[in-house]
Protein backbone atom coordinates (compact mmCIF):
# COMPACT_ATOMS: atom_id res chain seq x y z
CA UNK A 1 0.00 0.00 0.00
CA UNK A 2 1.51 3.01 -0.78
CA UNK A 3 0.45 6.16 1.08
CA UNK A 4 1.03 10.21 -0.13
CA UNK A 5 3.66 11.80 0.89
CA UNK A 6 2.71 15.36 -0.11
CA UNK A 7 1.14 15.39 4.30
CA UNK A 8 4.10 14.17 5.28
CA UNK A 9 6.40 16.53 3.18
CA UNK A 10 4.04 19.76 4.11
CA UNK A 11 4.96 19.33 7.71
CA UNK A 12 8.17 18.39 8.12
CA UNK A 13 8.88 21.86 6.17
CA UNK A 14 6.36 23.58 8.83
CA UNK A 15 8.38 22.28 11.45
CA UNK A 16 11.91 23.11 9.85
CA UNK A 17 10.74 26.67 9.67
CA UNK A 18 9.51 26.91 13.27
CA UNK A 19 12.61 25.45 14.49
CA UNK A 20 15.28 27.74 11.95
CA UNK A 21 12.87 31.10 12.86
CA UNK A 22 13.06 30.36 16.53
CA UNK A 23 15.91 31.97 17.35
CA UNK A 24 15.51 34.87 15.30
CA UNK A 25 12.03 35.35 16.98
CA UNK A 26 12.89 35.23 20.59
CA UNK A 27 15.41 38.23 19.49
CA UNK A 28 13.23 40.39 18.44
CA UNK A 29 10.03 39.51 21.08
CA UNK A 30 9.77 42.70 23.30
CA UNK A 31 9.69 41.00 27.17
CA UNK A 32 6.48 41.59 28.55
CA UNK A 33 7.30 41.40 31.84
CA UNK A 34 9.39 44.99 32.72
CA UNK A 35 12.41 45.31 34.29
CA UNK A 36 11.50 43.04 37.65
CA UNK A 37 11.93 39.46 37.19
CA UNK A 38 8.20 38.04 37.12
CA UNK A 39 9.02 36.79 40.83
CA UNK A 40 10.60 39.21 42.63
CA UNK A 41 9.44 40.60 45.73
CA UNK A 42 8.47 44.69 45.24
CA UNK A 43 7.72 47.08 47.64
CA UNK A 44 3.62 48.04 47.13
CA UNK A 45 3.16 51.69 46.09
CA UNK A 46 1.73 53.32 49.26
CA UNK A 47 -1.75 53.91 49.51
CA UNK A 48 -3.04 56.78 47.92
CA UNK A 49 -5.35 59.43 49.63
CA UNK A 50 -8.64 59.38 48.88
CA UNK A 51 -10.66 62.63 48.07
CA UNK A 52 -12.97 63.32 51.32
CA UNK A 53 -13.72 67.23 49.88
CA UNK A 54 -17.33 66.40 49.63
CA UNK A 55 -17.74 68.34 46.12
CA UNK A 56 -20.08 66.72 44.15
CA UNK A 57 -17.97 66.28 40.62
CA UNK A 58 -19.45 67.25 37.32
CA UNK A 59 -19.75 63.64 35.31
CA UNK A 60 -17.95 63.79 32.16
CA UNK A 61 -21.61 62.17 29.84
CA UNK A 62 -25.08 61.40 30.06
CA UNK A 63 -26.03 59.20 32.14
CA UNK A 64 -22.64 58.64 34.29
CA UNK A 65 -23.10 57.38 37.70
CA UNK A 66 -22.21 59.69 40.33
CA UNK A 67 -18.80 59.48 41.74
CA UNK A 68 -18.24 59.21 45.54
CA UNK A 69 -16.76 62.42 47.00
CA UNK A 70 -15.48 61.12 50.53
CA UNK A 71 -14.33 58.27 51.83
CA UNK A 72 -16.22 54.69 51.89
CA UNK A 73 -13.91 53.50 54.08
CA UNK A 74 -15.37 50.93 56.87
CA UNK A 75 -18.41 51.22 55.18
CA UNK A 76 -20.44 47.93 55.66
CA UNK A 77 -22.21 47.10 52.09
CA UNK A 78 -23.39 43.12 51.83
CA UNK A 79 -26.87 41.32 51.21
CA UNK A 80 -28.12 42.30 54.67
CA UNK A 81 -26.36 45.84 54.84
CA UNK A 82 -26.02 49.00 53.24
CA UNK A 83 -24.42 51.73 55.11
CA UNK A 84 -24.51 54.36 52.10
CA UNK A 85 -28.41 54.46 52.83
CA UNK A 86 -28.70 55.29 55.81
CA UNK A 87 -27.66 58.63 54.39
CA UNK A 88 -28.57 58.51 50.97
CA UNK A 89 -32.25 57.12 50.82
CA UNK A 90 -35.27 58.67 50.18
CA UNK A 91 -36.69 59.26 53.81
CA UNK A 92 -33.06 60.32 55.40
CA UNK A 93 -31.88 62.61 52.96
CA UNK A 94 -33.73 65.93 55.16
CA UNK A 95 -31.74 65.02 58.15
CA UNK A 96 -28.59 64.12 56.45
CA UNK A 97 -27.97 66.61 53.60
CA UNK A 98 -26.68 63.93 51.31
CA UNK A 99 -28.69 63.79 47.76
CA UNK A 100 -31.15 61.05 47.21
CA UNK A 101 -30.44 58.21 44.96
CA UNK A 102 -31.85 58.48 41.86
CA UNK A 103 -35.44 57.00 41.44
CA UNK A 104 -34.12 54.65 39.19
CA UNK A 105 -32.97 52.87 42.15
CA UNK A 106 -36.14 52.43 42.98
CA UNK A 107 -37.23 50.52 39.79
CA UNK A 108 -37.77 46.42 38.91
CA UNK A 109 -36.36 45.68 35.63
CA UNK A 110 -39.43 46.38 33.76
CA UNK A 111 -39.96 49.94 35.09
CA UNK A 112 -42.64 49.37 37.89
CA UNK A 113 -41.43 51.47 41.05
CA UNK A 114 -40.83 49.86 44.36
CA UNK A 115 -41.36 50.43 47.78
CA UNK A 116 -37.55 50.21 48.93
CA UNK A 117 -34.26 49.88 46.70
CA UNK A 118 -34.35 47.51 43.75
CA UNK A 119 -32.27 44.23 44.61
CA UNK A 120 -30.27 44.89 41.60
CA UNK A 121 -29.32 48.46 42.46
CA UNK A 122 -28.19 47.17 46.04
CA UNK A 123 -24.64 47.11 45.61
CA UNK A 124 -23.68 50.48 44.80
CA UNK A 125 -19.95 49.88 44.41
CA UNK A 126 -20.81 48.32 41.10
CA UNK A 127 -21.60 51.34 39.61
CA UNK A 128 -20.24 54.41 42.08
CA UNK A 129 -16.53 54.89 43.08
CA UNK A 130 -14.36 56.72 45.67
CA UNK A 131 -12.21 59.33 43.77
CA UNK A 132 -8.34 59.03 44.79
CA UNK A 133 -5.82 61.56 44.46
CA UNK A 134 -3.92 60.16 41.98
CA UNK A 135 -2.04 61.09 38.55
CA UNK A 136 -4.19 59.47 35.63
CA UNK A 137 -2.70 56.21 34.42
CA UNK A 138 -3.36 57.16 31.01
CA UNK A 139 -3.55 61.11 29.71
CA UNK A 140 -7.45 61.98 29.26
CA UNK A 141 -7.82 63.89 26.18
CA UNK A 142 -11.75 63.83 26.24
CA UNK A 143 -13.51 67.20 24.65
CA UNK A 144 -17.40 67.93 25.78
CA UNK A 145 -19.23 68.54 22.22
CA UNK A 146 -19.63 72.23 23.31
CA UNK A 147 -15.89 72.57 23.21
CA UNK A 148 -15.69 71.11 19.70
CA UNK A 149 -17.98 74.00 18.57
CA UNK A 150 -21.33 72.17 18.50
CA UNK A 151 -24.42 74.68 18.07
CA UNK A 152 -27.88 73.14 19.09
CA UNK A 153 -30.25 72.29 16.31
CA UNK A 154 -31.63 74.98 15.08
CA UNK A 155 -29.38 77.76 16.20
CA UNK A 156 -27.97 78.23 12.44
Amino acid sequence: MVRPLLPLFCAATVLVAAVLAAPALGQDAPRLTGQTPPMADVPAPPVPKWVRDDVRRMRAYPEQPPVIPHSIEGYQLSVNTNRCLSCHRREFTEGSGAPMISITHYMNRDGQMLADVSPRRYPCTACHVPQADVAPLVPNTFRDMSELGARPAGSE
